[in-house]
């Protein structure tokens, strides 16, 4: 009977000694996995803004409104640019196959580009005589008539481009700033430590880096929408000059611009 006993205590304490370190696995992976996501909370984006404090989360929030400005100007005159080129395919159809210039520019849209030139053009042509512009030749006045629309269609299509090279030269600077803040931050935790530890730096360093590519996310949009209005802008403005040149062709061809109904006009001949 004791033979027995001894046995089942004996085979009891193998198979629990056996069994410990399968034990230690199983209790050590959830600590580790613990450790790991510990590890991970605190090199995140969000505590690398919290340890940088006012300095950095404010040179973040500068380069969101930089981005957020950036994006706002690139949509919206790639818009207005689809639509005058959306308008300048319209012309063939509505303006130039018109029974006059005034019919003409009512079948254009009242906030389309084209329809501001027709209409500066016609304005110019009814009240070259007075008191001031009788001084000026008719050709001239309608010159400068239908050049100061176009500047100001121009204007329009370039407002908001000297925003995007500023963001597209400054955002590397600007990230480059919280990079130093972070470099320091880093040294600073250096000297507390009063050794290298990558435990003591990785934060700081971290957040160097990510500044870094928060000032590079900024500028590349701003720099290739830039690049990229520049470019279409030119076609666009090439079109505007195009029509300008034929309304002002056809204003001094000596063709009478009615001030009354569509009937009264002289045909359009382009």
């Amino acid at each position: 009977m004791k033979n027995k006993i001894s046995n089942l205590v004996l085979s009891t304490s193998v198979l629990a000694f056996t069994s410990l370190p399968a034990f230690a696995q199983d209790v050590a992976a959830p600590a580790a996995a613990a450790a790991t996501s510990d590890a991970a909370d605190q090199f995140g984006f969000g505590p690398a803004m919290k340890q940088g404090g006012l300095l950095t989360q404010s040179t973040v929030g500068i380069m969101a409104i930089m981005s957020i400005a950036s994006l706002y100007i690139i949509f919206t005159r790639l818009w207005d640019q689809r639509d005058i080129l959306n308008q300048s395919k319209e012309l063939d159809k509505k303006f130039w196959t018109a029974g006059s210039i005034r019919e003409g520019a009512d079948k254009l849209d009242k906030n389309s580009a084209f329809r501001q030139i027709v209409d500066d053009g016609m304005r110019a042509a009814q009240h070259h005589e007075g008191k001031l512009t009788d001084k000026i030749d008719r050709h001239e006045w309608i010159t400068m008539s239908l050049q100061r629309s176009v500047n100001s269609i121009t204007g329009r299509l370039q407002n908001g481009l000297a925003l995007l090279a500023t963001v597209g030269s400054t955002a590397p600077f600007v990230g480059l700033f919280g990079t130093v803040v972070g470099i320091y931050r880093a040294l600073i935790k250096i000297a507390e430590a009063g050794q290298a530890s990558i435990d003591k730096v990785a934060g700081p360093v971290g957040e160097a880096l990510i500044m870094t590519a928060i000032g590079l996310a900024v500028a590349v949009p701003a720099v290739m929408g830039y690049n990229w209005l520049i470019r279409r802008n030119k076609t666009v403005i090439d079109k505007i000059n195009q029509f300008s040149s034929d309304v002002h062709a056809f204003l001094m061809s000596g063709a009478r611009v009615p001030s009354g109904s569509p009937a009264m006009a002289a045909p359009i001949k382009k």
